[in-house]
């Protein structure tokens, strides 16, 4: 990747680049990667998702029912506290790119939640205080079901092997319902499917062009199979 990086280098010197960047889409699709890759390139600040931290995430790949509403809390608990220290420390006036938004949260908590844990997480959630910003550019990649599923198996995070293809489909719905209806920020809608953008530098280089040329609007980015 390093000398993919310093080609892009020479094409980003002057350009305009947006100010805050989150990545999104469900487990497997390669968000992290991607957040991390363009942190390195355009020498932001990360702010990351830290799902390792959480004691009840593999418990709740293995028997969802029983442990989701104290999954999901924790993590909502986690990610306010992340943006609470950065509006504390005002971090939020350099670059930065983040691996989640905020309003995914509820986003999981209508997956994984059943009513009564839902009205409990709801209650919960409005009396937070959560005052986070909105990007200047939200990058959706997003990935069928199945796709997801070889990728987890191919990590081989030992938590994550539980988890279900029937919780990946429903995940991948709901993120394709939300992000029909997202206008808070310029959205970068991309097909990962056939992305590879770990190890191979050609995806990764075309689609960092791709987003230089975003100003506004919704945009989609459909690699061609040849990449």
């Amino acid at each position: 990747m390093e000398a993919v990086f310093e080609e892009l280098q020479l094409e980003i010197k002057g350009a305009s680049l947006p100010q805050y960047i989150a990545v999104e889409g469900p487990i497997g699709v390669g968000k992290t990667t991607l957040a991390k890759n363009i942190a390195q390139l355009f020498n932001y600040d990360t702010l990351l998702e830290q799902p390792e931290q959480n004691p009840f995430l593999e418990r709740f790949y293995l028997d969802p029912k029983s442990t989701a509403l104290p999954t999901q809390l924790f993590f909502l608990f986690q990610r306010a506290n992340q943006i609470q220290q950065l509006r504390q420390s005002d971090l939020f006036k350099p670059v930065r790119i983040a691996d989640f938004l905020i309003d995914k949260d509820q986003l999981f908590a209508q997956v994984i939640l059943d009513e009564d844990e839902l009205a409990i997480y709801q209650q919960v959630y409005d009396k937070l205080t959560i005052d986070a910003p909105e990007p200047d550019l939200v990058i959706y990649l997003q990935a069928p079901a199945t796709v997801l599923a070889e990728r987890i198996r191919q990590r081989g995070v030992a938590a994550e092997q539980g988890i279900s293809l029937d919780y990946l489909e429903a995940l991948h719905e709901a993120y394709t319902q939300f992000f029909h209806y997202y206008d808070s920020s310029p959205l970068l809608i991309v097909n990962a499917q056939d992305l590879d953008l770990a190890s191979n530098r050609e995806h990764f280089k075309q689609l960092v062009e791709y987003i230089l040329t975003i100003k506004s609007g919704r945009h989609y980015y459909n690699p061609s199979p040849m990449l």
